[in-house]
């Protein structure tokens, strides 16, 4: 098999074997010969995480490029040159009728993406989320479109709650926790369920059945493209042996859960890492360049054992303005951060192009809630990640106008991904400053 003709390697060249569509990372031979390097598409990610946090110690005082990092931003000091920091923008469209319904968790994630106020009827009616308006902009020549994940499970029973990608008003999307199913999703052929089973059951990899086509490729490929290709296939093996072990450390168990979901580690860090890698490999193989997470869903009571604090998540964020119980949610807020870490420097350390995948990427992570203890939606903790191939510069705190909508940043972060949408959910502009 030719998979170089004289021209290039096509971009969306893909190794097909037995239950495997394997795409491939973008490689110097996919550039025409004597053309300038094609410029890079910029993928964009959107993490959110409940209950807000305790936001006099994750508020920068100092405003700029010399902003000091507060005790929750801390973790994120090693990314300064990638990161904006935006202040003062709040969600109008969370709030309810009046200040006693203020208190709501399940508008505080449903406005999240969506910048519009949500129709608690018995058909739950939202806006179109800014993922999706993306998706259909910059996502429909990628094998999907976009990507949601979670790490608890939740299904659509309670759509406000449990996910914050909405494809169109009355048509949330179910964001999957299961990283054995994503994997399937990013590299499997859906027309080979029961060969797939077997092939998970046997602890063979996905990449053995099409083994002799990597070895076609790589030797037609320069050196350069063969060490990105190993590097890549080294990436897709490591996570799917996290997977196969997880599957196994469940089934030693044998725990008397029957519709206990395989694949899906017990300790929230491994999971979430899991995920992480997952979309690292989706937007460096451009599988997709849009995808969603939530960290947990609002009224999450989770357990992070890994830190000091045993009390549950939503819990502790009624504090009860006592110092000594805000402090402990700034660390537990601060370990959160600590896991956004780890998923920049996985952008960071990957190449793409000219750059890496965090130069090429813009993230938006925040919360769609301020003070958990009060309920409010003002000012919200809200920071931008990477270089948006280009468009954004980093290293900066941006404080805005008071009650600045938090659509305004939205529609910003389409802008900066070349979708020049005139505006978006309650939106009165684009932020200047970015």
């Amino acid at each position: 098999m030719n998979f170089i003709t004289k021209k290039h390697l096509s971009r969306r060249t893909f190794l097909r074997g037995t239950g495997v569509t394997l795409a491939l990372p973008l490689l110097e031979s996919m550039l025409p010969a004597q053309t300038p390097t094609a410029a890079p598409r910029t993928r964009l990610a959107f993490i959110f995480f409940p209950h807000g946090v305790t936001m006099d110690k994750w508020t920068p005082s100092t405003i700029g490029a010399d902003f000091e990092f507060t005790p929750i931003l801390k973790p994120l000091e090693p990314f300064r040159d990638y990161l904006n920091v935006v202040s003062n923008t709040y969600a109008p469209m969370a709030y309810g009728p009046d200040a006693s319904a203020a208190a709501n968790h399940s508008r505080s994630s449903a406005v999240f993406l969506t910048g519009t106020k949500p129709e608690e009827t018995p058909r739950a009616v939202n806006g179109e989320s800014v993922d999706q308006v993306a998706a259909r902009a910059i996502g429909q020549d990628t094998p999907l479109p976009s990507l949601e994940l979670t790490v608890e499970e939740g299904g659509l029973t309670s759509p406000f709650r449990n996910t914050i990608s909405w494809k169109s008003p009355t048509s949330p999307l179910p964001m999957e926790h299961n990283p054995q199913v994503i994997f399937e999703k990013l590299f499997g052929d859906g027309a080979n369920e029961a060969e797939r089973k077997a092939r998970r059951q046997q602890s063979r990899s996905l990449l053995d059945s099409v083994m002799d086509q990597i070895g076609m490729l790589q030797s037609q490929l320069p050196a350069g493209d063969r060490g990105r290709l190993n590097d890549y296939l080294d990436d897709v093996r490591e996570i799917e042996r996290r997977i196969q072990k997880s599957e196994k450390q469940m089934e030693a168990a044998k725990l008397d859960v029957p519709d206990t979901p395989t694949g899906v580690p017990d300790a929230f860090e491994d999971h979430i890492k899991m995920l992480f890698d997952l979309q690292v490999l989706a937007f460096r193989a451009e599988i997709t360049r849009i995808s969603t997470l939530m960290l947990a869903h609002e009224l999450s009571n989770a357990t992070f054992p890994a830190t000091n604090i045993r009390d549950g998540f939503h819990n502790l964020s009624h504090h009860s303005n006592n110092r000594a119980n805000m402090d402990r949610f700034a660390e537990l807020n601060a370990y959160h951060h600590s896991i956004f870490g780890y998923f920049l420097e996985k952008l960071k350390t990957t190449p793409d192009g000219d750059g890496s995948l965090l130069d090429h990427s813009l993230v938006l992570y925040g919360s769609g809630m301020s003070d958990g203890n009060q309920h409010n939606h003002t000012p919200l903790p809200m920071l931008l990640a990477g270089k948006a191939a280009g468009a954004l510069k980093g290293g900066r705190h941006i404080k805005l106008a008071k009650l600045t909508t938090h659509s305004n940043l939205l529609l910003t972060i389409l802008h900066k991904a070349g979708v020049n949408a005139e505006k978006f959910g309650d939106s009165t502009g684009v932020i200047a400053d970015l």
